[in-house]
């Protein structure tokens, strides 16, 4: 086997996960990302909007577009935030929570196909690695 980089076996690992769910979500008439956030979504008190972005990584401007986007189609709703005046609560409709579901089965297969097909021993060892690559960016130690 060619020595192959640690960041390109992770991107190309998550290229090919995010293809798969698209193709998946392509099949529920949604895309990964709306997926994503259906997930992020607190399903009984909503989040945040100003939460929404941190919590999934992503920068505000994607975040909107996804949002205005899941808002058209009823997947969600805004409400004012009863602990802040100025803040927006995300809340998932009933259609919505429905597609949560959908969502949550997909990441859960792929979860249940993954463990049927890889030891404990060696997800323990990945969760390991990816814990201590994320740790080293969040303290900077590598640039």
């Amino acid at each position: 086997m060619q020595d192959i980089t640690i960041d390109y076996a992770l991107r190309a690992t998550w290229q090919a996960v995010t293809k798969m769910y698209n193709e998946e979500a392509r099949k529920f008439n949604s895309t990964m990302a709306v997926g994503f956030t259906l997930l992020s979504i607190d399903p009984k008190t909503g989040t945040p909007s100003t939460a929404l972005g941190p919590k999934m990584g992503m920068e505000a401007t994607s975040l909107s577009r996804i949002l205005k986007s899941m808002e058209e189609k009823g997947l969600i709703e805004r409400r004012p935030n009863p602990n802040d005046g100025r803040g927006v609560l995300i809340h998932l409709t009933a259609f919505g929570l429905e597609k949560r579901k959908d969502s949550k089965d997909v990441v859960l297969r792929f979860n249940d196909v993954v463990k049927a097909h890889v030891p404990t021993e060696k997800l323990n060892t990945f969760f390991e690695v990816t814990e201590i690559i994320n740790k080293l960016i969040s303290e900077k130690k590598i640039y």
